[in-house]
């Protein structure tokens, strides 16, 4: 899971979306004021406070947050987060690395389940993936199209997809994935972009995180009992939930220090 990235491709998108929230807000409110394009557009280009923002999102309206697209992509999730993630259909779009078009011979990345890394086991989870590919490579040698092959692709396989959602739903996906009921890694990945999204508008996001966070856990007996103190960053969050993933950061932000000051 250390190899894992993600990156927001349209930050400029997020001002645009913030910007057309407001404009629809006002609109419903301002209807019987305009008569014309200009009258429209000078709505449209009225400043607003950072207050306005906060407030907007409160509110019980969610189209009003649906105006505008964030593109994001996933690289070295494995398959088993793109088989997760892509339960959310609403509003919500992917295109992923194919196994029907690529041709995976001799490649062999995966990643390691969290739980696992540490334990002494990698070894022989990466032993049984790499069994998995060889079969694979075999099939292909063999005359066997990709997309037969492909069958015998481990879920572990690393994989890189692209998501493109409103901010309505990029909020309602972090709002169900973050949950401690979710696999670690689908987990991870939508704490890494909560993460980004919150640095680009800490006031359109502000109101992500799990639902413990939020009023109360909705999962009844399913709970896990450990609810999320509503202050918590994204950050702090993967701080105390996967201290395994942040050791190397720790290592390397220290050694940045030691060197800054020689």
């Amino acid at each position: 899971m250390k190899k894992i990235e993600v990156k927001i491709l349209n930050p400029e998108s997020i001002d645009q979306a913030e910007k057309l929230m407001v404009c629809a807000a006002r609109l419903t409110q301002r209807g019987h004021q305009i008569s014309c394009l200009d009258d429209f557009m000078d709505l449209y280009e009225k400043p607003y406070q950072r207050s306005t923002v906060a407030n907007l999102v409160k509110l019980p309206h969610p189209t009003i947050q649906k105006f505008g697209i964030i593109n994001v992509v996933v690289v070295g999730a494995s398959r088993r987060f793109l088989a997760q993630i892509t339960r959310h259909q609403n509003e919500v779009k992917y295109m992923s690395a194919s196994l029907q078009y690529s041709d995976y011979s001799g490649v062999e990345d995966f990643v390691i389940p969290y739980d696992l890394m540490g334990t002494g086991q990698e070894k022989e989870y990466l032993k049984q993936c790499s069994s998995s590919m060889k079969n694979y490579e075999e099939l292909v040698k063999a005359g066997v199209d990709n997309d037969s092959a492909g069958y015998c692709a481990p879920q572990g396989m690393r994989n890189i997809l692209l998501i493109s959602a409103t901010p309505y739903q990029w909020k309602h996906m972090i709002r169900q994935r973050v949950c401690r009921r979710n696999t670690k890694e689908t987990r991870y990945v939508m704490l890494k972009i909560w993460e980004q999204l919150v640095s680009q508008n800490g006031e359109l996001f502000s109101d992500c995180g799990p639902f413990c966070m939020n009023g109360g856990c909705e999962e009844g007996k399913m709970t896990c009992g450990k609810c999320i103190p509503p202050k918590m960053s994204p950050t702090d969050i993967i701080r105390v939930d996967f201290p395994k993933l942040c050791e190397e950061t720790i290592l390397e932000e220290e050694e940045n220090d030691e060197d800054s000051t020689d």
